[in-house]
């Protein structure tokens, strides 16, 4: 039997994502796995001088905030434990290495995002997580 103790659940708002929780909730709830909800947003603007620099990050940190708050709700209600991890820059590379950081058994993440178009150019954020990810990657539609 495989030992399911941490689950990476990135998410971006996408009805996708929130499949994913919804699976990634039902699957702790069996395994007794704590989640770890990331979220990935634009870094933040380098070349803004005081104080617009802090009114982006805080703008930012907001909207990131906002976007978590369904997901919080969610693994709230179901009594599932979670830890958030909100991290800059391109998730194909951010949430593989949360999955190393945080020594997770299993990433469940939605099959497309809010960014399809660049899926469409540049190849899925979800193919470059199945590609670089340290542990089994599930994919949900």
């Amino acid at each position: 039997m495989v030992d399911i103790k941490r689950i990476l659940v990135p998410v971006d708002g996408s009805d996708h994502s929130m499949n994913a929780a919804k699976y990634a909730v039902e699957l702790a709830r069996m395994s007794g796995a704590e989640i770890f909800l990331t979220h990935c947003h634009k870094p933040f603007p380098g070349i803004l001088g005081e104080p617009y620099y802090q009114k982006a990050v805080n703008r930012i940190m907001k909207d990131a905030d906002q976007l978590l708050d369904p997901f919080r709700k969610l693994f709230d209600e179901k009594g599932v434990p979670y830890v958030e991890r909100i991290m800059e820059g391109p998730p194909r590379e951010a949430v593989p290495n949360v999955a190393r950081h945080e020594k997770c058994d299993l990433i469940i993440i939605g099959s497309r995002g809010l960014s399809d178009l660049e899926g469409l150019f540049l190849g899925s954020v979800t193919h470059r997580v199945l590609r670089a990810a340290p542990c089994p990657v599930m994919v949900i539609r």
